[in-house]
């Protein structure tokens, strides 16, 4: 019988979870990715390490199943840390199998790496050479379980060493909270007695796989429909309202604060979601059904504890032969008729750069219909969901948003890529500075895209802090960006490319789709900082309220 070493183990036990690992090589996990390679698991290089974590948590938000990211110990390990903390703070099951200090004690360039993760909320599990199989099993069983990002770290002097014969653990059932049958039963009384009821759905709900009872529901009462930013279209059909938060029109969200029942399934209440408190009117009641063990906002009236799929199945039971009357989703498909779409934007702004209002319209008749859209963190990501068309929840990947971050869009685009397996185009959106900050993995993501488009909003600044701090009179020196030819970057990486200065230059991304849409294409599109996105004017409004607020006390 072969032995394997500890590295070897670790990559055995990973292969029975994950297909595909992302990271860069060092001395720290050469045997690893030696192993990896040798068990079949695809091994996409990147150029970054913070890649290695963001590929694979945008991996997993495409497709819904893990995959690794991995690092050598020290520099490569903290280059990681960004990327890291977005996941925990998203929720994303990751693994980053990185190395570490030697198990006979740390080497002076060694940093307390397991002390660095805790830091940010993230777990580590430390292999030895009797229990690496099961310790890197209960690696996994964690993240999945727990939703989070966890560090299997292998010491440096173990990496090669043989491992121990080991009867390994049975791999952990994902739990889920258990439906309370009586609070489900208060709460099919409140639905069918609701007027105006509405349901809002957010990414728990779509994780658990209830958006058609859910919308079956809807349709029992005579519901309206919403969701949050990451359970976009999840409720589609009658009555649907579109996304809740920044990103939805000022009609939908007015139909939303009439509602005199609001049931929230997987959805946390955001301040984002809940529009900085004006989501939901003063005299409704909200039900909340999370696996969270306590309402996650104060505005919640009546909280289930409970997984959203089995709560709403259950709930579709109790409702059977509910009649609901058709006058809510009347008067609002009415409504959203009359005045329920964005502001299309201008020809041309005043500075002669593209407004990036109408370049989003444009581009959502452009794009290919089966597209899967990255969008890295900054002023312009209201554009995609604002104005394009998702098809589905997992195919709008916002990454950044949970940590604010930006620069991590390539990384997770790469990601994405890997995991798009049905003919899907992967669009990436991202600003000027985000791009900056992650060019390195453009390369990466010629790589490994069969299909790939890259928007590049270029206002050669960095627009959020343009409209935050330099509309209040800071100097905008260090808001500004020299602009970049992206254009030209991509053509030397093997991208085709072109610069946009207006709508008709679209022709060029439009004859590369029509001809087969093969590999990558970046467009660069040069718009204008002074459009100020509606969600960001409504934040720095909320900002403002607070401080003056806080300023009475």
């Amino acid at each position: 019988m072969t032995l394997l070493t500890v590295s070897g183990r670790v990559a055995q036990v990973l292969g029975n979870h994950v297909t595909d690992v992302f990271g860069v090589m060092g001395n720290g996990n050469v045997h690893f990715l030696d192993a990896a390679e040798k068990l079949g698991l695809r091994f996409s290089p990147v150029r970054h390490e913070g890649a290695a974590v963001a590929a694979a948590d945008a991996y997993y938000r495409s497709s819904g199943r893990l995959a690794a990211g991995t690092t050598t110990y020290g520099p490569g390990y903290t280059n990681a840390l960004t990327a890291l903390a977005e996941a925990v703070q998203a929720q994303i099951p990751v693994v980053l199998v990185t190395g570490d200090a030697p198990s006979t004690g740390a080497r002076p360039w060694d940093v307390d790496q397991s002390s660095i993760a805790a830091g940010l909320g993230a777990s580590t599990f430390t292999v030895t050479r009797e229990t690496a199989g099961a310790v890197t099993q209960q690696a996994v069983d964690y993240a999945l379980t727990k939703r989070t990002a966890v560090v299997v770290a292998i010491p440096y002097d173990l990496a090669s060493l043989d491992a121990a014969e080991e009867e390994l653990p049975v791999p952990a059932a994902e739990s889920t909270a258990a439906v309370i049958g009586i609070g489900l039963d208060q709460v099919a009384r409140i639905l069918r007695e609701a007027k105006r009821p509405l349901i809002l759905a957010g990414r728990g709900a779509h994780l658990s796989g209830a958006g058609l009872a859910l919308r079956e529901i809807a349709d029992r009462i005579g519901a309206l429909t919403a969701g949050s930013a990451l359970a976009m279209n999840l409720l589609q059909g009658d009555g649907y309202l579109g996304v809740a938060g920044g990103f939805g029109t000022d009609t939908a969200a007015g139909l939303m604060s009439e509602a005199d029942v609001v049931l929230v399934v997987g959805a946390s209440l955001s301040p984002f979601t809940m529009r900085f408190g004006h989501l939901i009117g003063p005299d409704s009641t909200v039900v909340q059904i999370d696996t969270a063990m306590q309402p996650t906002h104060p505005r919640v009236d009546t909280f289930i504890s409970a997984d959203a799929m089995a709560a709403a199945r259950y709930l579709l039971h109790l409702l059977n032969g509910a009649s609901p009357s058709g006058a809510w989703r009347a008067e609002a498909c009415n409504r959203m008729d009359s005045g329920g779409s964005h502001d299309p934007g201008l020809e041309e702004s005043l500075d002669g750069r593209m407004d990036p209002r109408s370049l989003a319209c444009a581009l959502d008749s452009i794009l290919p219909e089966r597209r899967t859209v990255v969008q890295d963190g900054g002023h312009f990501m209201g554009w995609a969901p604002m104005y394009w068309r998702i098809p589905r929840p997992q195919d709008l990947i916002m990454v950044g948003t949970a940590y604010q971050s930006i620069g991590l869009g390539l990384a997770s685009a790469v990601g994405a890529a890997r995991a798009l397996e049905d003919g899907r185009t992967l669009v990436l959106t991202a600003g000027d500075g985000g791009f900056l900050m992650g060019l390195s993995d453009l390369e990466s993501l010629v790589s490994v895209a069969s299909s790939a488009i890259v928007v590049i909003y270029n206002d050669a600044a960095y627009g959020a802090e343009i409209h935050q701090y330099g509309s209040q009179g800071l100097t905008e020196k260090p808001m500004l960006i020299p602009e970049v030819d992206f254009a030209g970057i991509a053509r030397a990486l093997g991208a085709e490319s072109a610069v946009i200065r207006s709508v008709a230059d679209l022709s060029a991304l439009s004859e590369w789709i029509d001809a087969g849409a093969e590999g990558t294409f970046v467009a660069d599109c040069r718009i204008t900082a002074t459009v100020r996105a509606p969600w960001l004017s409504e934040w720095m409004k909320a900002t403002q309220a607070a401080k003056e607020l806080a300023g009475q006390r």
